[in-house]
C-alpha cells in the first residue's frame, strides 16, 4: 500500500513512517523536481506578499519625533486685546473664533497650533478655546482619508499642577476631552508633580488617573472611542500613543531639579521657559535700574539643554526670527512661535535649516 503527502500539490515519498506505514524513496530526478518547483513557488509567493505597513499616525508631531526632525509651532491667532486705558476695539474688527480657526489652519509650514489662553484664566480660556476647537474641526483640521490625520493639532497649556493636583487633574480631563493632542505643563519644579501631570494625561484604563468618560475627543479624532482610548495615551511612554506633552521649566528651583526632571519617563518635550526666565535673571540695583544678568540667563537656557541630551529627551525652545537658526544650531529641535508675519518667517528659515522646506 502506497502512501504520499502532498508538498504544494506535489505528491512526495518519505522514508519515515505515516500512518503505520513505511514508503520507498521516490526517485531522484522526481525529488529534484519537486523540490525545484517548492523553491520556486516560495519565491513567488514571497514576491507578493505585502509588507505591513507602519503605523499611520494621526499625529505628525509625534511622526517628526520618532525621526528625529524638527517640529515648528505656532501660536493661535487672536483678536487684539485692549490695554488698560485704551481705546475699545471697534466690533466690526473682532473676529469669531470659527474665522481665527480658518486663519489658522491657512498658515503653511506650522506642524501644530498653540493655545496658552487657559494657564492665567483657565475658565474664560477654556469657554473661548470651546469654541476655537470647534472652529477648528469644521474648518476640516482633520484628514479622514485614507487614515485620520491632522492637519495642524492642537495643543494647549494647563495651569501649573503642584498647586492643586485634583483641580489640575480635572482640567486637563476638560482639556483634552476637546480633543486636543498635546498638553503643555507650566511651571515645573519637581520630578514628582511631573510624573503626576503625565498620570494625568494617560486614562485610567491605561494605568493613569484620566476618566475614562472622553468627551468629544473620539469623533475630533475621527474614530470609535475604544480605538481613541487605544491611540489616547503618552508618547514615547507608549510607542503607539497620539498624545505629547511639554514640561517647560521656569524658575531657580525647577532648574536646581532638571536633571530629575529630565528623566521623567513620558515627557515628549523639556522646554526651558526662556521668556519667565528672562525675569528670574534681571533684578534692581540700588538706584532701582533694572539689572538683566544675560550670561546667567544662558547659562540657565544651556542647562536645560544638557539634561535634555543627557537623557535623550528633544529640548524646546520660544524661537523667534532672528534666534532660531542659532538655537536649532546649539540642538534644540521643537519650537513654539508666536503668531504674526516675524513668526511665520522664522518658521520660513527653520524649516529651510531643517530641510523641510517644503509644506
Amino acid at each position: 500500500m502506497t502512501c504520499r503527502r502532498l508538498l504544494l500539490g506535489v505528491p512526495i515519498a518519505s522514508n519515515r513512517h505515516c500512518s503505520g506505514f513505511f514508503f520507498p524513496p521516490m526517485h531522484t530526478s522526481a525529488m529534484r523536481n519537486a523540490l525545484l518547483m517548492t523553491a520556486f513557488l516560495t519565491v513567488a509567493l514571497t514576491s507578493v506578499s505585502p509588507e505591513l505597513p507602519a503605523q499611520v499616525r494621526l499625529n505628525p508631531v509625534v511622526e517628526l519625533l520618532e525621526k528625529g526632525q524638527p517640529v515648528f509651532g505656532l501660536y493661535a491667532p487672536a483678536n487684539r486685546r485692549v490695554r488698560p486705558g485704551g481705546a475699545p476695539i471697534p466690533p466690526d474688527s473682532l473676529r469669531s473664533m470659527d474665522q481665527l480657526a480658518l486663519e489658522a489652519l491657512g498658515a503653511n509650514g506650522a506642524d501644530y497650533i498653540f493655545d496658552g489662553t487657559m494657564e492665567g484664566d483657565f475658565d474664560g480660556g477654556y469657554r473661548n478655546f470651546t469654541d476655537f476647537a470647534a472652529g477648528m474641526a469644521k474648518a476640516g483640521n482633520l484628514r479622514t482619508s485614507p487614515t485620520p490625520r491632522f492637519r495642524a493639532p492642537l495643543f494647549v497649556k494647563t495651569p501649573g499642577f503642584a498647586a492643586n493636583p485634583a483641580l489640575a487633574r480635572e482640567r486637563i480631563a476638560r482639556q483634552l476631552n476637546l480633543g486636543v493632542s498635546g498638553i503643555v505643563f507650566v511651571d515645573v519644579e519637581t520630578a514628582a508633580e511631573m510624573r503626576e501631570g503625565i498620570q494625568a494625561v494617560r486614562l485610567a484604563s491605561a494605568g493613569g488617573t484620566r476618566p475614562d468618560v472622553v468627551g468629544d475627543a473620539p469623533a475630533r479624532w475621527g474614530m470609535s472611542e475604544a480605538e481613541y482610548k487605544r491611540r489616547a495615551d503618552v508618547y514615547p511612554l507608549n510607542k503607539q500613543g497620539e498624545l505629547i506633552t511639554f514640561a517647560i521649566v521656569e524658575s531657580k528651583e525647577g532648574l536646581a531639579n532638571i536633571r530629575e526632571i529630565a528623566a521623567v519617563p513620558g515627557i515628549s518635550v523639556l522646554f526651558p521657559g526662556a521668556g519667565t526666565l528672562r525675569g528670574v535673571f534681571t533684578s534692581t540695583d540700588a538706584s532701582g535700574a533694572r539689572v538683566f544678568d544675560e550670561k546667567g540667563w544662558e547659562a540657565a537656557i544651556q542647562s536645560v539643554l544638557s539634561a535634555c541630551k543627557e537623557f535623550n529627551v528633544p529640548c524646546g525652545y520660544p524661537a523667534g526670527e532672528a534666534d532660531i537658526e542659532a538655537r536649532m544650531s546649539q540642538g534644540f529641535n521643537v519650537f513654539v512661535i508666536g503668531w504674526g508675519t516675524p513668526g511665520f518667517k522664522a518658521v520660513e528659515l527653520g524649516r529651510a535649516k531643517a530641510g523641510r522646506a517644503e509644506h
